[in-house]
């Protein structure tokens, strides 16, 4: 961003003030001070045509003196703070409100002329050279007997008129320059609410392109902004968590292939340089194959993970018996279960049981749950395999009576590889991905999976899964 967004928002706030003085100080000036004119020159027509209408056309008419008709021109001079003349069509001046009356020295108008004003009954200038500045003259004709006798003129400063209007013009500026301060709350609550997010958000951004993902900032803001930095941070902490489960993804790959590679290669070099005996050569032959096994099923565990995770888990959904399969699981763990003289005891919701699902990968989440109950329960304990019915779900549970998951691990023994401290003195060959397997294919059915487990006491594992119609026909037989 380089600040141009905020040095874009300064100009034109600048922009906005300069140019708001420019059209002040030329089109509003010029609009009031013709406005005032208009309105002036209006107001003393009025005046004009009512003295022609009464004092001056009595004057013609002969039924008032010049005298009275000064005096009252005089009045209306200091009233009106104008002057008013009284004019022949010859251009002599019968009266001046501003200098008392010489008849024995007429003045003229040179070069009078009643069309000055044109289309409009005022004209602004000297008035035929008779004032040294521009004068807003207006004209109102005397008629007597039909006929035009004379004007009233009257005659008032333009300056007086510029003054006003520059009075009205310094309001405008006032306020213009209040409104232009009221403004400076807009820029500095766009730099307090939205540039210095912005910066903070950004900063983070180039923090984050550098790959410093555990850096942190802080926008306290309850808005878009807030919400936008709040993602920004939720994301950088999701990605540095990528990362550091990557970085001991990785090193738990390597030190799970490192432990059973090394003790192939151990076994194998005593065996060829003599150490080992050759009547002991069977009895290490059977361990390397052990940790063959354990090399296959840790890289065909690796597999089906990384096609869960990259394909999706691609289930072939029927309807079948959930208890058959539950019998067959628990049978195949015979061998291991009299090893240890452990019972498996089943609890199950009728005869039969169909669901609709995918009973190949249902079975391999049951073999993991029985697997991991059998590993960390103790001797002679009994494991619990329940099913029950709620609603159209059903329930399945694999209980033990083991060492059970300490409470600060139990949000992460889904993850890939993890083993708690408890597990791993019992879990001498698991891959730590047996759980993570499950769960992706019981989130890929759509349905849930919730482990209850106290320290030293046992662990449950209750899955879901949807009932299949087969049982309503079967009710119905």
């Amino acid at each position: 961003m380089k600040k141009t967004l905020y040095l874009k928002f300064l100009l034109a706030y600048l922009i906005f003030g300069f140019f708001g003085f420019v059209i002040v100080s030329t089109f509003v000036h010029g609009m009031t001070t013709d406005h005032l004119k208009r309105e002036k020159a209006e107001s003393l027509y009025k005046e004009a045509t009512l003295i022609a209408n009464t004092y001056a056309s009595d004057l013609y008419n002969n039924k008032i003196s010049l005298e009275t008709v000064e005096s009252q021109m005089n009045a209306l001079d200091t009233y009106l703070s104008a002057s008013i003349w009284i004019i022949n069509p010859s251009g002599r001046i019968v009266l001046d409100s501003s200098t008392p009356i010489d008849i024995d020295t007429p003045v003229m108008v040179e070069n009078f002329d009643s069309t000055i004003t044109a289309d409009s009954y005022y004209a602004i200038g000297t008035f035929f050279d008779s004032f040294d500045e521009d004068m807003l003259s207006v004209f109102a004709p005397i008629t007597a007997n039909y006929k035009v006798q004379g004007y009233v003129v009257i005659h008032y400063p333009v300056l007086a008129l510029e003054e006003t209007a520059n009075s009205m013009i310094n309001i405008s500026y006032t306020m213009l320059c209040i409104l232009f301060l009221l403004s400076l709350i807009i820029l500095i609550f766009f730099t307090e609410m939205v540039y210095i997010p912005l910066r903070k958000i950004t900063v983070a951004t180039e923090q984050y392109a550098t790959g410093n993902m555990h850096y942190e900032f802080q926008v306290e803001s309850e808005d878009e902004m807030g919400y936008l930095a709040a993602s920004l941070n939720y994301m950088a902490s999701e990605i540095a968590r990528t990362e550091d489960n990557q970085k001991k993804f990785i090193a738990n790959v390597s030190h799970d292939f490192r432990s059973p590679l090394t003790s192939i290669h151990g076994y194998l070099e005593a065996m060829l340089d003599g150490t080992i005996p050759p009547e002991q050569h069977e009895k290490y032959i059977g361990i390397v194959l052990n940790e063959t096994e354990r090399l296959t099923k840790l890289t065909n565990s690796l597999l089906t993970l990384n096609n869960l995770n990259v394909k999706g888990v691609m289930l072939d959904k029927t309807d079948f018996d959930i208890n058959k399969v539950i019998r067959n699981t628990a049978a195949s763990f015979e061998g291991t279960c009299k090893r240890k003289t452990i019972a498996i005891e089943l609890v199950l919701s009728g005869q039969t049981m169909f669901v609709t699902a995918d009973e190949t990968k249902i079975q391999q989440v049951l073999y993991n749950l029985l697997d991991n109950a059998i590993k960390f329960s103790h001797q002679d304990s009994i494991i619990k395999l329940e099913t029950m019915e709620k609603g159209n779900k059903l329930f399945v549970s694999v209980k033990d009576h083991g060492i059970g998951i300490p409470k600060d691990d139990l949000k992460m023994i889904w993850e890939r590889f993890y083993k708690s401290d408890l597990s791993r003195g019992k879990d001498k060959k698991g891959t730590g991905l047996g759980l993570s397997i499950t769960k992706e294919i019981i989130n890929a059915h759509n349905e849930h999976i919730n482990v209850i487990s106290t320290e030293g006491v046992g662990t449950e594992f209750i899955f879901s899964l949807p009932k299949s119609k087969l049982n309503d026909a079967n009710d119905d037989i």
